[in-house]
């Protein structure tokens, strides 16, 4: 079904926007090709850390556009599909998939009150209406349901659903994921969305990692991945560490909201770096003040990572 395999970094990247609110393909295309040259594995267009839920379809299908084109077939990308139903979610996919994405993901429906059973038929009405493979993204914290190993394991039997992004937060649940898809005979690829411990995610059996601060240092996250699969935890553990005390930039804005801050801090130390041109965050959100700006900015400098 799909002409790739799916493992390793795969950063979920950053939507630059201009001044004005439009979104800047010109950085766009230069931070694929970045991200590309730092060594990733794959492309993951429209998660959290791309905003995928402030833009609009048409913005979100020409972001898609964008990235395939510049990706040039070199990594597998794939396409955040984030709606409130399953045809709604089809609709979307669909114009993706025509737009190049090699495969969706999409989330447990949002706004609606489900049980599992019900769940689960989203994922799979979902899967029969598309020509790609389909990711299950697990992130309660957005969509308000957990997505059960059971459940998740149970639709990697049947087919309908290829793999998993993992941004729950419950690492007992992902453990208990990972051995009960071993018990299964993995028809699972499991990604966790974890910053902090992917070299522990890579010790107990996890398939890759969709870390947003990859956008900020892709390459530390490539060599903390080669290392953790050749069995250098020394390396890997050592490269983790850096990358957590350059997450670090995620906890100098103060009273913001976690998408303000978070991608707020991304986006400045990526302006700091080079990388893109603006901070710019879609509306309703502003830009870390000057204050927040000029910490991130600090980190960056003292972990040797400026322009």
């Amino acid at each position: 079904m799909s002409k790739h395999i799916y493992h390793g970094i795969v950063p979920p990247v950053v939507t630059p926007i201009n001044t004005d609110g439009t979104v800047n393909f010109g950085d766009l295309t230069k931070l694929v090709e970045h991200l590309i040259a730092s060594g990733v594995h794959g492309l993951f267009a429209l998660g959290s850390t791309g905003q995928v839920c402030y833009l609009s379809e048409e913005d979100r299908v020409a972001v898609v556009e964008c990235i395939v084109k510049a990706n040039a077939g070199r990594v597998p990308v794939i396409a955040g599909a984030m709606e409130v139903s399953s045809q709604s979610v089809i609709r979307t996919a669909r114009k993706m998939i025509e737009a190049g994405a090699d495969s969706i993901v999409t989330t447990a429906p949002m706004y609606t009150i489900n049980d599992e059973a019900e769940v689960a038929d989203h994922f799979r009405a979902i899967a029969a209406g598309i020509s790609v493979p389909l990711f299950a993204y697990d992130i309660p914290v957005r969509v308000h349901k957990k997505l059960s190993p059971g459940l998740l394991v149970q639709l990697g039997k049947e087919g309908v659903i290829a793999g998993v992004k993992d941004s729950s937060g419950d690492d007992v649940s992902f453990r208990r994921l990972i051995a009960m898809n071993e018990a299964a005979g993995k028809p699972l690829v499991l990604f966790t969305g974890h910053e902090m411990i992917v070299d522990a995610m890579a010790l107990i059996g996890a398939d890759g990692a969709v870390p947003g601060a990859a956008n900020v240092e892709a390459a530390a996250y490539v060599r903390l991945w080669d290392a953790a699969k050749a069995g250098d935890y020394v390396t890997a553990v050592k490269e983790q560490k850096f990358i957590n005390e350059l997450f670090e930039i995620v906890f100098q804005p103060t009273g913001r909201s976690g998408d303000a801050a978070g991608v707020g801090a991304f986006k400045t130390a990526m302006v700091a770096r080079g990388i893109i041109s603006s901070a710019t965050m879609t509306a309703p959100l502003k830009t870390l003040d000057a204050e927040a700006t000029a910490k991130v900015e600090k980190i960056v400098r003292d972990l040797g990572l400026g322009a």
